[in-house]
Formats: C-alpha cells, structure tokens, sequence
C-alpha cells in the first residue's frame, strides 16, 4: 500500500474530488431561477465533502480529525437528498442520478473505511 502523505494520496477524497467535478458539470444545466436555491446549495453540500477531509486530514489528533470526517459525511447525506429532489424536480434524469448516486454512495463507504481505520490506528497506539 502506497505511503499517504498529502490528502491528494486519499482515495476517499479523489472520489469526492470527482464527486464536486460531477456535480459542477450536472447543476450547469440547471434552470436559472435555481441559481441561488439548489445549485448554490449542491455544489457547498460536495465542495464541503471534500473540504472537510482535507481539514480533518491535517488535524493533529484523531479526535479533531473524525469531527471533521464526520462533518464530511453529513455534507454528504445532505447532497443525496439534493440529488434526489433535483431528479424529483426534473432538473436531471435517472441516468445521471444513478451515476452520480452512485458515485455518493461509493464515497460513503470509503469515507466510513477511512474514519474506522482512523479510529483503529488511533486505538493500537494508546495501548503501547
């Protein structure tokens, strides 16, 4: 396994990198009177995926570290309900909200593995 140094080194965070790219291009499309509503709201919800593992990544302990984790996937929960309304409303089709939902659901999963394994490193080097 490769060393992580930066959180450019993070797969979770290139997934989410990926995730703010998408929906960049996605609320493009958008009609304009949702300039200020749901694209302003999608776009802070992924951008603040990917920040706030950036943030949480140089926090010094892992405590302050999954705070920030944690706030990453609330951002995250929040742009799935987004994505769902934006489908809802007609403003995407099944298509993109299934590829993109797919992609939330995929950073989901690597961020809950990448909070655990946090925890657990954290866990083996207090009981040393």
């Amino acid at each position: 396994m490769a060393e992580i140094r930066t959180f450019r080194d993070l797969i979770v965070w290139q997934k989410a990198h990926l995730l703010v790219l998408e929906i960049y291009k996605i609320t493009a499309n958008f009609p304009r009177e949702e300039i200020y509503g749901l694209v302003s709201q999608m776009r802070r919800a992924a951008v603040s995926v990917s920040s706030n593992l950036v943030e949480g990544f140089k926090r010094r302990t892992v405590f302050d570290s999954l705070h920030f984790y944690n706030l990453a996937d609330s951002s995250l929960e929040e742009l799935k309900y987004q994505l769902l309304l934006s489908r809802d409303l007609g403003y995407s089709g099944d298509e993109i909200y299934n590829k993109i939902n797919f992609l939330t659901e995929e950073v989901s999963k690597l961020l809950r593995s990448w909070s655990e394994s946090q925890k657990q490193n954290f866990k083996k080097a207090t009981k040393t």
